[in-house]
């Protein structure tokens, strides 16, 4: 099974489960189970779900959503072994920074958008978790947004002399 983490929306022939932050979660809860102007909803809605929390409590609200139990990380390294498919990070930003840290995340899958907004949540923080990333795959949608797929190279060190070197561009 490996570990994506997905920056945005992205829609899959054959949906693999998700898994959500508690922000995150509340935050797609709040509007994707009613949106009808939308396909990915009927994606989501049938899709089973994980949600890190440590205040949530079950019966969660959105259908096919599973609490998950304990450390977050812990339960997300349970998962990759029990599954035989993908798990998707869907937003989700600190519990990204975790899976991180245990190098859980087999690929990175970011959507940039042709839009800068001038503020807002990183995705990756001063003081993160450092990775060496390798393109395995780009793509370009008709509206300018260009989908990145990455993976780890398994050379954590190759970042910081990667850093030192490009530190004045």
């Amino acid at each position: 099974m490996r570990c994506k983490a997905v920056r945005s929306e992205r829609v899959w022939p054959r949906p693999p489960p998700c898994s959500f932050g508690r922000p995150t979660y509340e935050d797609f809860c709040a509007v994707r189970p009613n949106r009808t102007d939308n396909p990915f909803t009927e994606v989501l809605n049938n899709t089973q779900k994980y949600v890190a929390s440590t205040t949530l409590r079950e019966p969660l609200p959105w259908r096919n959503s599973t609490l998950l139990k304990g450390d977050a990380t812990e339960a997300v390294a349970r998962l990759k072994a029990q599954l035989d498919k993908d798990l998707v990070v869907l937003g989700s930003g600190v519990l990204l920074q975790s899976l991180m840290r245990r190098n859980l995340v087999d690929e990175y899958v970011l959507q940039i958008h042709p839009l800068i907004l001038g503020s807002g949540r990183r995705l990756f923080v001063d003081g993160g978790t450092f990775a060496s990333l390798r393109l395995v795959d780009t793509k370009t949608t008709s509206t300018g947004v260009v989908i990145a797929t990455y993976q780890p190279t398994g050379r954590p060190g190759a970042v910081e002399a990667d850093r030192s070197s490009t530190a004045a561009v």
